[in-house]
Protein backbone atom coordinates (compact mmCIF):
# COMPACT_ATOMS: atom_id res chain seq x y z
CA UNK A 1 0.00 0.00 0.00
CA UNK A 2 2.98 2.79 1.00
CA UNK A 3 4.55 1.92 -2.35
CA UNK A 4 1.49 2.25 -4.21
CA UNK A 5 0.96 5.93 -2.42
CA UNK A 6 4.61 6.87 -3.03
CA UNK A 7 3.99 6.03 -6.56
CA UNK A 8 0.54 7.83 -6.53
CA UNK A 9 2.60 11.32 -4.99
CA UNK A 10 5.03 11.05 -7.21
CA UNK A 11 2.82 10.76 -10.40
CA UNK A 12 0.91 14.19 -8.64
CA UNK A 13 3.99 16.05 -8.47
CA UNK A 14 5.45 15.28 -11.78
CA UNK A 15 2.39 16.15 -13.57
CA UNK A 16 1.52 19.39 -11.41
CA UNK A 17 4.92 20.34 -12.35
CA UNK A 18 4.46 20.04 -15.98
CA UNK A 19 1.04 21.92 -15.41
CA UNK A 20 2.86 25.03 -14.15
CA UNK A 21 5.47 24.55 -17.04
CA UNK A 22 2.56 24.74 -19.46
CA UNK A 23 0.84 27.93 -17.38
CA UNK A 24 4.09 29.88 -18.37
CA UNK A 25 4.76 28.98 -21.82
CA UNK A 26 3.47 32.11 -23.93
CA UNK A 27 -0.08 32.26 -25.57
CA UNK A 28 0.13 31.61 -29.23
CA UNK A 29 -2.60 33.42 -31.36
CA UNK A 30 -3.69 32.18 -34.16
CA UNK A 31 -2.70 34.03 -37.00
CA UNK A 32 -5.34 34.02 -39.90
CA UNK A 33 -4.63 35.00 -43.75
CA UNK A 34 -6.89 38.27 -43.15
CA UNK A 35 -3.82 39.40 -40.96
CA UNK A 36 -2.49 40.03 -44.14
CA UNK A 37 -4.59 41.79 -46.29
CA UNK A 38 -3.77 45.50 -46.78
CA UNK A 39 -6.49 48.43 -45.59
CA UNK A 40 -8.97 48.07 -48.23
CA UNK A 41 -9.25 51.71 -49.54
CA UNK A 42 -13.46 50.79 -50.40
CA UNK A 43 -14.04 49.87 -46.44
CA UNK A 44 -14.78 52.87 -44.00
CA UNK A 45 -11.24 52.77 -41.50
CA UNK A 46 -11.58 53.27 -38.11
CA UNK A 47 -11.87 57.39 -36.78
CA UNK A 48 -8.17 58.13 -35.66
CA UNK A 49 -9.50 60.13 -32.35
CA UNK A 50 -12.25 60.21 -30.24
CA UNK A 51 -15.48 62.02 -31.13
CA UNK A 52 -14.94 64.39 -28.44
CA UNK A 53 -10.65 64.59 -29.48
CA UNK A 54 -11.67 68.10 -31.59
CA UNK A 55 -14.03 69.75 -29.43
CA UNK A 56 -14.58 72.91 -29.04
CA UNK A 57 -13.97 73.36 -32.75
CA UNK A 58 -16.17 70.41 -33.68
CA UNK A 59 -18.30 68.99 -31.14
CA UNK A 60 -18.91 65.11 -30.06
CA UNK A 61 -21.94 64.83 -31.00
CA UNK A 62 -21.72 66.21 -34.86
CA UNK A 63 -18.51 63.66 -35.24
CA UNK A 64 -20.24 60.82 -33.94
CA UNK A 65 -23.44 61.45 -36.45
CA UNK A 66 -21.05 62.46 -39.62
CA UNK A 67 -18.74 59.71 -39.03
CA UNK A 68 -21.66 56.72 -37.81
CA UNK A 69 -24.56 57.68 -40.47
CA UNK A 70 -23.27 60.18 -43.38
CA UNK A 71 -19.62 58.30 -43.59
CA UNK A 72 -20.91 54.97 -43.49
CA UNK A 73 -23.69 55.28 -45.61
CA UNK A 74 -21.73 56.38 -48.19
CA UNK A 75 -18.94 53.45 -48.04
CA UNK A 76 -21.80 51.08 -47.94
CA UNK A 77 -23.58 52.50 -50.87
CA UNK A 78 -20.13 52.52 -52.90
CA UNK A 79 -19.97 48.53 -51.97
CA UNK A 80 -23.37 48.10 -53.20
CA UNK A 81 -22.39 50.20 -56.56
CA UNK A 82 -19.59 48.33 -57.00
CA UNK A 83 -21.05 45.21 -57.31
CA UNK A 84 -23.85 45.76 -59.28
CA UNK A 85 -20.79 47.85 -61.82
CA UNK A 86 -19.07 45.08 -61.57
CA UNK A 87 -15.73 47.53 -60.31
CA UNK A 88 -12.94 44.63 -59.14
CA UNK A 89 -11.83 46.18 -55.94
CA UNK A 90 -9.28 43.82 -55.17
CA UNK A 91 -7.34 44.82 -58.45
CA UNK A 92 -8.48 48.66 -59.27
CA UNK A 93 -8.04 51.42 -56.87
CA UNK A 94 -10.24 53.76 -55.66
CA UNK A 95 -8.67 57.05 -57.43
CA UNK A 96 -8.86 55.09 -60.77
CA UNK A 97 -12.12 54.98 -60.37
CA UNK A 98 -12.83 58.43 -59.38
CA UNK A 99 -10.16 59.61 -62.32
CA UNK A 100 -12.48 57.82 -64.89
CA UNK A 101 -16.21 58.73 -63.13
CA UNK A 102 -17.93 59.91 -66.03
CA UNK A 103 -18.22 56.08 -67.36
CA UNK A 104 -19.97 55.24 -63.91
CA UNK A 105 -23.50 55.85 -62.80
CA UNK A 106 -24.74 58.71 -60.74
CA UNK A 107 -24.91 56.08 -57.26
CA UNK A 108 -21.02 55.80 -57.93
CA UNK A 109 -20.69 59.46 -58.25
CA UNK A 110 -22.03 60.42 -55.60
CA UNK A 111 -20.59 57.51 -53.10
CA UNK A 112 -16.91 56.95 -54.73
CA UNK A 113 -16.75 60.87 -54.11
CA UNK A 114 -18.55 60.77 -50.77
CA UNK A 115 -16.10 57.82 -49.57
CA UNK A 116 -12.98 58.76 -50.48
CA UNK A 117 -14.03 62.89 -49.44
CA UNK A 118 -14.79 61.47 -46.03
CA UNK A 119 -11.44 59.06 -45.44
CA UNK A 120 -9.41 61.75 -46.82
CA UNK A 121 -11.20 64.63 -44.21
CA UNK A 122 -10.67 62.34 -40.84
CA UNK A 123 -6.73 62.66 -42.00
CA UNK A 124 -6.64 66.52 -42.57
CA UNK A 125 -7.72 67.08 -38.67
CA UNK A 126 -5.94 66.52 -35.47
CA UNK A 127 -6.18 67.70 -31.90
CA UNK A 128 -3.37 70.34 -30.95
CA UNK A 129 -2.25 70.28 -34.24
CA UNK A 130 0.92 72.16 -35.53
CA UNK A 131 0.20 75.97 -36.73
CA UNK A 132 1.37 76.35 -39.76
CA UNK A 133 2.69 74.14 -42.62
CA UNK A 134 6.71 74.23 -42.86
CA UNK A 135 9.27 73.70 -45.76
CA UNK A 136 8.58 72.36 -49.36
CA UNK A 137 4.82 72.87 -48.82
CA UNK A 138 5.26 76.05 -46.90
CA UNK A 139 7.44 77.45 -49.78
CA UNK A 140 4.84 76.08 -52.72
CA UNK A 141 1.99 78.04 -51.08
CA UNK A 142 3.95 80.93 -50.22
CA UNK A 143 5.24 81.07 -54.49
CA UNK A 144 1.24 80.46 -55.19
CA UNK A 145 -1.09 82.83 -52.87
CA UNK A 146 1.97 85.25 -51.22
CA UNK A 147 1.85 83.85 -47.97
CA UNK A 148 -0.32 81.25 -45.98
CA UNK A 149 -2.86 83.91 -44.87
CA UNK A 150 -3.78 84.75 -48.40
CA UNK A 151 -4.05 81.55 -49.29
CA UNK A 152 -6.38 80.97 -46.14
CA UNK A 153 -8.36 83.69 -47.38
CA UNK A 154 -8.95 82.40 -50.38
CA UNK A 155 -9.56 78.84 -49.19
CA UNK A 156 -11.89 80.29 -47.33
CA UNK A 157 -13.83 82.06 -49.76
CA UNK A 158 -13.99 79.25 -51.93
CA UNK A 159 -15.81 77.49 -48.65
CA UNK A 160 -17.78 80.08 -48.05
CA UNK A 161 -18.94 80.87 -51.19
CA UNK A 162 -19.90 76.80 -52.35
CA UNK A 163 -23.60 77.41 -52.84
CA UNK A 164 -25.19 74.78 -51.21
CA UNK A 165 -23.18 71.45 -50.26
CA UNK A 166 -20.02 71.09 -51.26
CA UNK A 167 -16.25 70.93 -50.11
CA UNK A 168 -13.44 73.53 -50.71
CA UNK A 169 -9.94 72.02 -51.55
CA UNK A 170 -5.89 73.18 -51.53
CA UNK A 171 -4.48 70.76 -54.75
CA UNK A 172 -2.13 70.08 -56.90
CA UNK A 173 -2.02 70.23 -60.90
CA UNK A 174 -0.40 68.15 -63.38
CA UNK A 175 2.20 70.86 -63.59
CA UNK A 176 2.82 71.20 -60.12
CA UNK A 177 0.91 74.15 -58.93
CA UNK A 178 -0.96 74.94 -56.40
CA UNK A 179 -4.77 75.83 -56.99
CA UNK A 180 -8.07 76.62 -54.68
CA UNK A 181 -11.10 75.50 -55.95
CA UNK A 182 -14.83 74.08 -54.52
CA UNK A 183 -16.70 71.22 -55.84
CA UNK A 184 -20.71 70.47 -55.63
CA UNK A 185 -21.78 67.59 -53.30
CA UNK A 186 -19.10 64.75 -53.39
CA UNK A 187 -17.40 65.41 -56.15
CA UNK A 188 -13.63 66.07 -55.63
CA UNK A 189 -10.64 67.20 -57.79
CA UNK A 190 -9.95 63.67 -58.71
CA UNK A 191 -12.73 63.23 -61.19
CA UNK A 192 -12.21 63.60 -64.82
CA UNK A 193 -15.98 65.79 -64.71
CA UNK A 194 -13.87 68.30 -62.03
CA UNK A 195 -13.93 71.80 -63.10
CA UNK A 196 -10.35 72.10 -61.44
CA UNK A 197 -8.45 68.60 -62.00
CA UNK A 198 -5.69 67.62 -59.72
CA UNK A 199 -4.46 65.99 -56.43
CA UNK A 200 -6.32 66.89 -53.16
CA UNK A 201 -3.80 68.17 -50.31
CA UNK A 202 -6.45 70.25 -48.13
CA UNK A 203 -10.50 69.48 -48.48
CA UNK A 204 -13.13 71.36 -46.06
CA UNK A 205 -16.18 69.61 -45.93
CA UNK A 206 -19.22 72.36 -45.94
CA UNK A 207 -22.00 70.51 -45.79
CA UNK A 208 -24.16 71.35 -43.12
CA UNK A 209 -24.40 68.29 -41.22
CA UNK A 210 -20.78 68.95 -41.23
CA UNK A 211 -21.14 71.56 -38.62
CA UNK A 212 -24.91 72.69 -38.34
CA UNK A 213 -25.18 71.58 -34.53
CA UNK A 214 -22.76 73.84 -33.59
CA UNK A 215 -22.70 77.01 -35.70
CA UNK A 216 -26.79 76.64 -37.39
CA UNK A 217 -26.24 78.86 -40.46
CA UNK A 218 -22.73 80.50 -39.41
CA UNK A 219 -20.82 78.63 -41.81
CA UNK A 220 -17.80 81.37 -42.00
CA UNK A 221 -17.50 80.63 -38.05
CA UNK A 222 -16.81 77.21 -38.78
CA UNK A 223 -14.46 77.59 -41.45
CA UNK A 224 -12.34 80.41 -39.62
CA UNK A 225 -12.30 77.47 -36.27
CA UNK A 226 -11.31 74.85 -38.44
CA UNK A 227 -7.95 76.32 -39.08
CA UNK A 228 -7.27 75.01 -35.70
CA UNK A 229 -7.22 71.48 -36.45
CA UNK A 230 -5.54 71.36 -39.37
CA UNK A 231 -2.99 68.19 -39.31
CA UNK A 232 -0.61 69.90 -41.79
CA UNK A 233 2.04 67.30 -41.23
CA UNK A 234 -0.24 65.23 -43.11
CA UNK A 235 -0.90 67.61 -45.53
CA UNK A 236 2.92 67.97 -46.17
CA UNK A 237 2.97 64.24 -46.80
CA UNK A 238 0.31 64.59 -49.28
CA UNK A 239 2.27 67.27 -50.70
CA UNK A 240 5.36 65.62 -50.94
CA UNK A 241 4.01 62.38 -52.55
CA UNK A 242 2.52 64.35 -54.92
CA UNK A 243 5.42 65.56 -55.95
CA UNK A 244 7.15 62.41 -56.20
CA UNK A 245 4.45 61.10 -58.38
CA UNK A 246 5.30 63.95 -61.16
Amino acid sequence: MESSNQSRRQFLTKTGKAGIALATLPIITKITPASYVAVNEYQQQPLPYAYNALEPYIDALTMEIHYTKHAATYAKNLADACVAEKVDTASTNLVTVLNNISKYSPKMRNNAGGHYNHEFFWQLMKPAPSVAPAGALADAINKSFGSLADFQKAFGEAAKTRFGSGWAWLLIKKDGSLAVSSTANQDNPLMDIAEVQGTPLLGLDVWEHAYYLKYQNKRPDYINNWWNLVNWEFVQKKYAEAIANK
